[in-house]
């Protein structure tokens, strides 16, 4: 069969990646791709907002399945324009992807249908939210409600920088229409955790966890990025964590989406927060995570497209998700200055060093072709992801394979995973 990914980052080539593994595909496109995606499937001058375009090439070229990876196009609705052309595409439609696309409705279900969560308000006037703030307790989370490329979170310590924060995101716009109405919620706890799942609209089955690593530098410092690193399993998702998430947080919020007339069939991305008082979801995404996908990915057992496919036909009850029973670490190479300014167009080299070895992928996400050279094309640039018979030799292995890369500027956190020495 022929199957079209629409994006162009790490999770898009770690999707490509497990779809060319499949008996089922024949010939494999992207759209736009990335210099990495190139080596195993055709790219495609078309951007991921461009619906119509798309759709005009997925019919002309007789695609049997589309894969929409990126957050924008989902919640833009990419997968009503396709499914109006009759087209088999996996992802949720604009009315399900709202889950991701809108944190005040994400928040207004969790409390609908007592889904744990943090407290929290919606505001769209500034002088609300700042009057608020004025009797809050600190630490505060300030989130602009719409997509701002995994950056629209602030942490704040003090009621200065709560100010600072309805300003930069609500009268600054510093987001977009993104800071047109802001969540201000509580400060949660514990300890984070990712738990991917494939859903058909009834049934959720989930993945492996992952833990992502946020923040530009190490301890956890600096500003919040679209993720610099992660690790699968997490040795803080026990059974019993697992039991409660799935009565009380994961089936809950795919009936809840069903009630509300929202069927979700795709992927829900659970960001969890382990506090005290039980598991908590901090976010929902709609789509896998990056780089979450590139540990996640590599673990999965099962054919990519056979699950893909039993999510749009409404048959994820019959498939038994299989993970190996190992551990993964991505570590993100990024361009020194990222998420803020950082140069484009380095060359890259030492991909060769990859070649025929088990366990260990580089998967590009902002890299483009320059004649025949690879070079920089984004602050996030390749994702090295090693693969260990536990997480403290996949850290090694993964740690050990960023020395293969090289370009210049070249910047990456040192402690991704560092957490599993603590375990």
């Amino acid at each position: 069969m022929k199957v079209l990914i629409v994006g162009s980052g790490g999770r898009e080539h770690a999707i490509a990646w497990s779809v060319a593994k499949s008996d089922k595909a024949d010939k494999i496109y992207c759209a736009p791709g990335n210099a990495g995606i190139g080596e195993i499937a055709q790219c495609v001058p078309i951007g991921a907002m461009e619906f119509e375009k798309l759709a005009d090439f997925a019919q002309k070229e007789e695609i049997d399945l589309t894969i929409v990876g990126m957050d924008d196009p989902l919640v833009g609705g990419i997968v009503d324009v396709f499914e109006e052309r009759g087209l088999r595409v996996f992802g949720p439609r604009k009315n399900a992807a709202i889950l991701e696309g809108s944190k005040a409705f994400s928040k207004d279900l969790m409390k609908k249908y007592n889904i744990p969560t943090a407290a929290y308000e919606n505001f769209q006037d500034p002088a609300k939210a700042l009057a608020y703030l004025e009797t809050a307790k600190f630490p505060i989370v300030l989130k602009a409600d719409g997509l701002a490329l995994g950056k629209g979170v602030l942490i704040c310590n003090t009621l200065e920088e709560a100010k600072a924060g309805v300003k930069e995101i609500m009268e600054d716009k510093k987001f977009g229409t993104a800071g047109n109405t802001m969540v201000i919620e509580e400060f949660m706890t514990g300890r984070e955790v990712s738990v991917l799942s494939f859903v058909d609209g009834n049934t959720i089955k989930t993945m492996t966890s992952a833990q992502d690593h946020k923040r530009a530098k190490d301890g956890d410092q600096g500003l919040n990025t679209g993720g610099m690193g992660t690790f699968s399993p997490s040795p803080f998702y026990t059974k019993e964590v697992d039991d409660f998430c799935q009565k009380y947080i994961y089936q809950a919020t795919v009936d809840a989406m069903k009630a509300e007339g929202r069927p979700f069939k795709g992927i829900i991305f659970f960001g969890l927060m382990l506090t005290e008082e039980g598991p908590k979801v901090l976010e929902y995404n709609a789509r896998f995570g990056d780089p979450e996908a590139q540990v996640v990915l590599p673990r999965m057992e099962n054919d990519i497209i056979e699950v893909v496919e039993s999510c749009i036909d409404g048959t994820l009850d019959q498939v038994d998700l299989k993970f190996e029973d190992n551990a993964a670490v991505c570590v993100v190479l990024a361009s020194e200055g990222y998420p803020v300014k950082y140069e484009k167009g380095i060359p890259i080299t030492g991909f060769e060093n990859f070649k025929d070895k088990d366990g260990y992928y580089c998967f590009h996400a902002g890299t483009r072709l320059d004649g025949e050279q690879i070079v920089t094309n984004g602050g996030r640039v390749l994702g090295i992801t090693a693969k260990g018979k536990d997480l403290k030799e996949a850290r090694k292995n993964a740690y050990e394979a960023t020395n293969w890369i090289n370009f210049a500027n070249k910047y990456m956190r040192h402690d991704i995973g560092k957490a599993i020495d603590e375990a």
